[in-house]
């Protein structure tokens, strides 16, 4: 079978089940006759964009959201809004504090703003930490980022 097919089934299945981990979802790809490995599952994760939210029946399931032709899209926004709790800085550092189990959705929905001023972000569990390319542009991301959870 080929990648396009398999990651259609993938978007497929996490559509429609919480699931958690890699090898569950081998499982589920291998029932529907893919004979895929756990390394194929990570790359197509990754060539997805897929990232974990709190799951409904376990405690956490991948998810994708498509932003296809909006920088920003609006379910992105909604769950940014949901699960952030602050965002405090110092110097060139940004923190944001999410519930969790959020800090890498928060941190997916940094990165795809594509902010310039960002060098880069890592995201925990219930944390981001952003570092900004100035002090000065610090505060300008900050107030754009609070934009985002009003």
């Amino acid at each position: 079978m080929h990648r396009n097919a398999r990651q259609a089934t993938i978007l497929d299945i996490i559509s429609k089940k919480d699931i958690e981990t890699q090898e569950e979802l081998c499982a589920e790809l291998n029932k529907l006759n893919f004979n895929v490995t756990q390394a194929t599952i990570s790359r197509d994760i990754k060539d997805l964009k897929l990232y974990k939210v709190a799951g409904t029946t376990k405690k956490y399931k991948y998810a994708y959201i498509e932003n296809e032709g909006d920088a920003v899209n609006n379910k992105m926004r909604n769950l940014f809004r949901e699960c952030v709790q602050s965002i405090n800085f110092a110097n060139n550092i940004i923190i944001i504090k999410t519930m969790r189990g959020n800090g890498s959705t928060a941190g997916a929905f940094v990165d795809s703003l594509q902010y310039p001023e960002i060098i880069g972000s890592v995201a925990g569990d219930d944390t981001v930490l952003i570092v900004v390319d100035s002090t000065e542009d610090t505060s300008v991301v900050v107030d754009r980022l609070k934009e985002y959870v009003k």
